[in-house]
């Protein structure tokens, strides 16, 4: 996928460093030489300019990307520019801190595709909101293994089966189950899998795809692709 992330600060350079590091294409917008300079020595693809400006978006590729991600500290650079690459048919990620008031969050919330607390979420979190889906990577465990949370679509194989019922790939282990708005918590055996359910799994990235074809319902092919992406749909 390719992703415009503007802002190469502490949030939006660690944030395109774990998209890059999942193959993904990251190009960064920054008007700061010294974070410019940072991100070009790390080797990203670097605009210099305002986010805001679409002169400098579609410098940066917005009509060929996926997503934009707004992860300035300026609440309106970042709305500004999520308001622009709806045009372009991206999804929106905008950064908003902790100091902005309910209201505003709630006025904004309606406009971008998701709004995000950094503070709160971290590098992985705002990875998560960018990429959206049905899976989520909670935490890297180690190189090899990831926590996931899966949301069981209506195209599940598994939809209907109960968690006894359910048999995971050997390297995948279910830690929590959650039904669809309610809190996650350790699965009874006779619990039943719907659509808009919720699995934490820990697996092996070798069986990402195998956990994705089985809860998700994707080909082998999407669910390869896809596999330790966080889940795009």
């Amino acid at each position: 996928m390719r992703f415009v992330i503007i802002g190469a600060g502490r949030v939006g350079l660690r944030t395109g460093r774990v998209l890059r590091e999942e193959g993904h294409e990251v190009t960064l917008i920054e008007r700061d030489e010294a974070k410019i300079r940072r991100a070009r020595n790390q080797e990203f693809p670097v605009v210099d300019g305002d986010g805001s400006r679409e002169s400098v978006l579609e410098d940066a590729g917005v009509a060929n990307a996926d997503v934009l991600g707004a992860l300035t500290a300026d609440l309106n650079v970042n709305f500004t520019a999520c308001m622009i690459a709806k045009h372009y048919g991206c999804r929106t990620v905008m950064r908003i801190d902790e100091g902005y008031r309910e209201e505003i969050y709630r006025k904004y919330a309606d406009e971008v595709d998701e709004v995000i607390y950094p503070e709160r979420l971290g590098a992985l979190g705002a990875k998560n909101a960018l990429l959206g889906g049905t899976i989520r990577a909670v935490a890297d465990v180690a190189p090899s293994l990831q926590v996931v949370e899966v949301t069981v679509s209506d195209a599940a194989p598994v939809n209907g089966y109960t968690m006894d019922e359910l048999e995971l790939p050997a390297n995948a282990t279910i830690l929590a189950f959650g039904k669809r708005g309610a809190d996650l918590e350790i699965p009874s055996a006779d619990e039943s899998l719907e659509d808009g359910d919720r699995i934490v799994v820990l697996a092996d990235f070798d069986v990402l795809s195998d956990v994705r074809q089985l809860l998700v319902g994707e080909s082998p092919e999407r669910a390869t692709a896809n596999a330790g992406t966080g889940g795009v749909n």
